[in-house]
């Protein structure tokens, strides 16, 4: 069995963790790109979400995660019992998440669907594949909101697409290799292909916001609608 090696350092995050929401129950955050969500086995990876909240909130847990590169809206629970609540949420797929990012090059359908299964493979780690035969079921659903031309350093113009995407199932990098498999990655990526236009090898975050999230607050059960704006 192969045996997976993570050689990844990230760089310093000096942007700070924005708190959208806060009850006694749970936290809203917004999440920087660069961030961890958790702290990786290598000590020079201690900086994270959770490494900085779990410092004013001791009893806190991530009840989901977003990639390193990925900014936006996180649900931290503060306590066991709205943890196990939230998780369930998750894993019956009640809770709603919506993505805003910009694709490289012009989508010729407004909207559509994508289904293609991802599998792990340790001899490509970190990087996910589509596979029909090991993978697990992936569909993510995307809607155009605007095509556009885009002006790069260099003067390299590069045709853009802003998207907004909703993931059904919640596979690792599902967003960024569905965005590949659709012929148009997330400006960006290094992984899935969203630098390898001419003039974006330069681009300083990965181009992926998480702008929504609908779920029901475990303790009084009102659905919560929370949005936030993407920076790009």
């Amino acid at each position: 069995m192969s045996t997976i090696i993570d050689t990844f350092i990230a760089p310093p995050c000096h942007e700070r963790i924005d708190i959208l929401h806060q009850d006694e129950h749970l936290l809203i955050i917004n999440k920087p790109s660069g961030l961890l969500s958790l702290s990786g086995k290598n000590p020079q990876n201690l900086d994270s979400v959770h490494h900085r909240l779990v410092k004013l909130f001791p009893s806190c847990t991530l009840v989901h995660r977003l990639d390193f590169g990925t900014s936006g809206l996180m649900i931290i629970a503060l306590n066991k019992a709205t943890n196990a609540a939230l998780c369930q949420q998750f894993s019956q797929r009640t809770v709603t998440k919506t993505y805003q990012a910009l694709l490289c090059g012009h989508l010729s359908e407004n909207e559509g669907i994508i289904d293609a299964p991802i599998a792990k493979d340790p001899a490509l780690f970190p990087v996910m594949s589509i596979c029909e035969v090991n993978g697990k079921p992936a569909r993510s659903r995307y809607l155009v909101i605007e095509r556009f031309q885009q002006a790069l350093k260099g003067n390299a113009i590069i045709p853009l697409t802003r998207v907004q995407l909703t993931p059904e199932t919640g596979r690792t990098h599902q967003l960024r290799i569905h965005c590949q498999y659709l012929g148009h990655p997330i400006l960006g990526c290094d992984l899935y292909g969203g630098q390898r236009l001419s003039g974006t090898e330069n681009i300083p975050r990965l181009m992926l916001h998480a702008s929504e999230l609908q779920f029901t607050h475990p303790i009084s059960r009102k659905r919560l609608h929370i949005t936030h704006n993407s920076p790009f």
